[in-house]
């Protein structure tokens, strides 16, 4: 080879290194490429790998344009939102979402993020807005959050299927009263908590009082229970007692007539300062002459007087 060729073949080694570099792309795994002919759609790639298209981007001929495939997050900080009972809130939320259709989110906002952002913000701000404003504000700091973020996420997947992205989540991330209301608000819910506890406190002393009413009644009917049962049980040792009296006089009327001055004995004289003013022949002390047991005979009386004689 002459000295005089060495330069094209130079020239014309770079031109097919140039076609080559400009005819291979290559995707990773965090993204996706849409290749455009002419303002065209022409494919779209979702795999990794090495991909090849005609060269010359410069000449409109096949551009070759990126998306991401990764999980993506937009935020929306400090909307104002009223809600049912005029109550208004500042509110942060974001939305996860993926770039679900390449095709169509070319075709609708030129595979601009930004510009798909913006309309899901907007999607956004009016669902949270319609959201809030039809529940009051108890709900909103309450477990029904849950259940809103939920209705908030299937608002916004309607308008992303039409831009290509799908909503993964919805979340909320602060809701505080705005600073305008916050002072009454709270004052309000102060009112609210000890009318509450007002009237927790008056049911508990309603429920004391009745209580208290039923136990009472209850401590009336078991003493009147328990009274009327031992005036049965000392009617019944009564009789008891009674009967064996009774038989033990028909068997010994002697001894009983001594058992019961025996008892009659230790009753009355059981005390220090009982006295008794008797007779000392008082049938009362009979066994007390007596060292057998039995009652002594009670003195004879006194024989009566002669009549006197008459006077001469």
């Amino acid at each position: 080879m002459t000295s005089n060729k060495l330069p094209a073949v130079l020239i014309a080694l770079a031109v097919v290194l140039f076609v080559v570099y400009s005819s291979v792309f290559v995707v990773n795994a965090r993204e996706q490429a849409i290749v455009v002919r002419f303002g065209q759609i022409q494919s779209v790639k979702t795999e990794p790998g090495l991909y090849f298209k005609l060269p010359f981007a410069f000449m409109d001929a096949d551009r070759v344009q990126y998306v991401e495939k990764q999980a993506l997050r937009l935020d929306l900080d400090n909307i104002r939102v009223q809600v049912q009972d005029g109550q208004t809130f500042d509110v942060d939320a974001f939305v996860i979402y993926n770039i679900a259709d390449v095709r169509r989110f070319r075709e609708t906002v030129s595979g601009d993020r930004e510009a798909a952002e913006a309309r899901l913000r907007a999607q956004l701000d009016s669902s949270l807005r319609r959201v809030y404003g039809l529940r009051d504000y108890n709900a909103a700091l309450s477990e029904e959050r849950v259940a809103m973020m939920l209705e908030i996420r299937d608002d916004l997947r309607i308008d992303a299927e039409n831009l290509g992205l799908n909503i993964d989540d919805v979340r909320i991330r602060r809701t505080d009263l705005s600073p305008e209301v916050a002072p009454n608000t709270y004052n309000a819910m102060r009112s609210e908590r000890l009318a509450e506890a007002e009237r927790i406190r008056a049911s508990g002393n309603e429920e004391g009082q009745r209580r208290r009413a039923v136990a009472d009644r209850q401590v009336v009917e078991i003493t009147a229970e328990a009274q009327r049962d031992s005036e049965i049980l000392r009617g019944q040792g009564d009789a008891d007692r009674n009967r064996i009296f009774a038989e033990s006089f028909g068997k010994d009327p002697s001894f009983f007539e001594f058992y019961r001055s025996m008892s009659a004995y230790s009753s009355s004289l059981s005390s220090q300062d009982t006295t008794l003013v008797l007779s000392p022949n008082s049938e009362f002390f009979r066994y007390f002459d007596s060292a057998t047991g039995t009652p002594a005979a009670p003195p004879a009386a006194p024989a009566p007087a002669a009549p006197a004689a008459p006077a001469n």
